[in-house]
């Protein structure tokens, strides 16, 4: 009884302390939606060589998309001109941060932590897209299909070929069905504002909360059980962040889901670099994002999108663990002083309001989606 009691009150601070961050992400991942049109993605993130591969990682790094959510944008824009480079990069950029994640990551994990994520991610999916430049070459036009690609001329007339469908992502994760996905294009800057809030609370919020319900209560569950540096001893090295990497890429968690699990296991003792490897590895993919980029781009770039995650999440975990020793970084103090920063009556409006969104009749009823 006393464990479940201490269960509760660890799940009941953790959801206090991330509601407010949380609910501020939401609402500026919503206005983003609807005032950056994919019409301008495709059009900066065309091209080939190493500025578009820049280009994809800084657009895609605060945008609030998952890692199976975000395929079905990259694909499209691979589709209209985007290079392989860039596709890459932006298709890892974009789950492993996000606006919506950054203002929960300095509460959960600490003004230091929130940085190195943002800048490794950031690097890690230039990195990675760099890889595709360097081993593929010149950029290839994309051709939907390669046999519909060969123009038939035969009795003296030719045909187009025609395009190929959009993929869409996997009903396995990132599926919603309160909004269809789509935010109404409407003029005016206050009612297209609330189109995009509407979007945030309903298929953003119904994309991650079960997840972060998972996240919060794991984090929970490690301050019940590994209180204060209980798995120091394991939690750190190469063979710590290979474990983790192993771990991540094949879980589906998303950025904001995450993050409350990373900083369970940083409480609990694990090393700041090794969480860093979870933070980088496991939103940026799993299984069905895996299979899908294979039957999109090849094995090639399944190889390369890997192999890119890997060393970059696993590079950016030793050198973020190097910083902290070489620089004696007490990320506990950190968080602890990031908690205080909201008041308490501001987080429990917050959660209210992330309760009643999360309720699909009471939401419609509220704000109409």
């Amino acid at each position: 009884m006393e464990l479940l009691n201490r269960f509760l009150e660890n799940f009941i601070e953790v959801s206090l302390e991330a509601a407010p961050w949380l609910l501020f992400g939401l609402l500026a991942a919503g206005l983003i939606k609807v005032w950056i049109p994919e019409s301008f993605m495709k059009r900066v993130l065309g091209g080939s060589g190493v500025w578009p591969v820049v280009k994809g990682a800084i657009i895609g790094a605060p945008l609030p998309l998952c890692s199976c959510g975000v395929l079905p944008a990259a694909i499209g824009l691979r589709r209209s001109g985007a290079s392989d480079g860039a596709t890459l990069s932006f298709l890892v950029a974009t789950p492993e941060t996000g606006v919506d994640s950054v203002g929960v990551s300095y509460v959960l994990l600490g003004p230091f932590m929130t940085v190195v994520r943002v800048i490794a991610a950031v690097l890690s999916a230039i990195m990675t897209g760099l890889l595709a430049v360097l081993f593929l070459g010149r950029q290839k036009q994309y051709r939907p299909d390669k046999e519909s690609a060969v123009t038939s001329c035969s009795s003296g007339s030719c045909s187009e070929p025609e395009s190929t469908p959009a993929v869409e992502a996997e009903s396995s994760c990132c599926s919603s069905d309160s909004c269809s996905g789509e935010v109404a294009e409407k003029s005016g800057f206050w009612s297209r504002s609330l189109s995009g809030f509407r979007y945030a609370l309903s298929d953003i919020w119904d994309d991650i909360a079960y997840w972060l319900l998972f996240g919060i209560a794991m984090a929970a569950a490690l301050a019940t059980f590994f209180p204060g540096q209980a798995l120091a001893e394991w939690g750190s090295g190469l063979p710590a962040m290979i474990l983790m990497l192993l771990v991540g890429i094949p879980m589906y968690i998303c950025a904001t889901a995450s993050t409350p699990l990373a900083a369970g296991l940083l409480v609990a003792g694990i090393s700041p670099g090794t969480v860093l490897v979870l933070l980088l590895a496991g939103p940026a993919t799993n299984m069905a994002t895996i299979a899908i980029l294979f039957k999109e781009m090849g094995r090639t770039i399944v190889i390369i999108y890997l192999i890119g995650i890997s060393f970059s999440s696993i590079g950016f975990g030793l050198l973020t663990d190097y910083i902290v020793t070489e620089n004696d970084i007490d990320i506990s103090a950190q968080i602890e002083g990031a908690t205080e920063v909201v008041p308490e009556w501001i987080a429990i409006i917050s959660v209210i309001i992330l309760l009643l969104a999360a309720i699909k009749p009471l939401r419609r009823r509220l704000i109409n989606c």
